[in-house]
């Protein structure tokens, strides 16, 4: 019967993929730009960014909420995680993250992060007055993120995400949810090979409102007697909805040490699809070291160019140097960098504390 309820599990999330992708990724460039909220595409922690995401079939920890959340049953008590990213330098675009994991019973561990987004200042204009004189604003841009996950074996985890957006500025908000599922199975005679698959960002449109959507009427308008305010229409936009598929092999030499070369498909609704390749390799866990690189069409054109459309040039790079504090708890700082095209890439740098 347990084995009976684990395949019924499954089968039924691998359906669920499976439909969605069916019907929400058609990969069609035609339809980029068309998504809000594309700051869900963005990983604020900078472990799994340091090589692309490519690692996506094997992460652990917190970092798992945002790449596939079945990875987060990995963790034994507890895990927290801090992250500052430094987006696009010189754009003075920044974002701060927290998040922390716990396990609740022999099987199931759950957390939660919050990502800020910080655009900065932004110039207040109007018709009358379109010489920003009139100060500044704070666009305010945030994700909080509540994961669940089970372990149904040695071999299979999987876990589900809830999203909640906001997206404010002086006069308008938008507010919307969404949903990741992800699936992780291990394999081999070590544990060393991983296959997974996440579902990500699946929810209701979204659409702005408030005082900003509202315009006055010239009161000396020869069509109206007297002043009048004008509401306008705000249309619904998607959420940017992507499938990954991924695999990773870890190659465990003597003395601690490991290599593992990792590959991540994504498919993604509103831009082109995704290959990332990457490796990682550590020294005894004290020092970690990755690569990769995210193949997509168009990645090697000039950005000038309507081939490229991604701000990236597809390397990153990362490292994370790790320290028992105890039997039980060690900590951890990771940095990465992501090159671009323009500006002079993003930088995160990140603490973990696990116990």
């Amino acid at each position: 019967m347990k084995k009976l309820f684990k395949s019924i599990v499954i089968v039924s999330l691998t359906i669920l993929v499976l439909g969605f992708s069916n019907t929400a990724f058609a990969g069609n460039k035609d339809r980029l730009g068309q998504a809000g909220a594309t700051e869900l595409l963005i990983n604020p922690w900078a472990s799994s960014s340091g090589w692309g995401n490519a690692g996506m079939s094997s992460i652990h920890g917190v970092e798992a909420i945002w790449s596939n959340v079945a990875g987060i049953t990995a963790t034994n008590s507890i895990d927290l995680n801090f992250s500052y990213t430094n987006w696009l330098k010189g754009s003075d675009i920044n974002a701060y993250s927290f998040g922390f994991l716990a396990r609740v019973s022999e099987s199931v561990v759950a957390g939660l992060y919050v990502m800020s987004f910080n655009p900065g200042e932004i110039q207040r204009t109007t018709n009358d007055n379109p010489d920003m004189t009139l100060g500044t604003f704070k666009p305010s841009l945030m994700n909080i993120n509540v994961a669940v996950a089970k372990s149904f074996s040695n071999s299979i985890h999987a876990g589900f995400v809830l999203k909640i957006i906001s997206e404010s500025i002086s006069d308008m908000t938008g507010t919307g949810v969404a949903l990741d599922a992800g699936i992780q199975y291990v394999t081999g005679i070590t544990d060393n090979i991983h296959f997974g698959i996440t579902l990500k960002n699946i929810g209701p449109t979204m659409k702005f409102s408030g005082d900003g959507t509202s315009i006055r009427i010239d009161p000396n308008s020869p069509i109206f007697d007297g002043s009048m305010t004008m509401n306008q229409r705000t249309d619904q936009f998607e959420l940017p909805t992507q499938l990954s598929i991924a695999a990773a092999y870890d190659f465990n030499f003597t003395n601690g040490y490991r290599l593992t070369a990792a590959g991540n498909f994504t498919s993604n609704s509103f831009s082109k699809d995704q290959v990332t390749l990457g490796l990682e390799a550590s020294f005894k866990d004290y020092l970690i070291i990755r690569g990769g690189y995210i193949l997509e069409n168009g990645i090697w054109s000039d950005i000038e160019t309507d081939e490229c459309s991604n701000v990236y040039n597809g390397l990153s790079l990362g490292a994370s140097v790790q320290a028992p504090l105890s039997d039980k708890m060690r900590v951890s700082v990771d940095y990465s960098f992501q090159d671009s095209h323009h500006w002079g890439g993003t930088h995160t740098v990140g603490a973990r504390i696990i116990f």
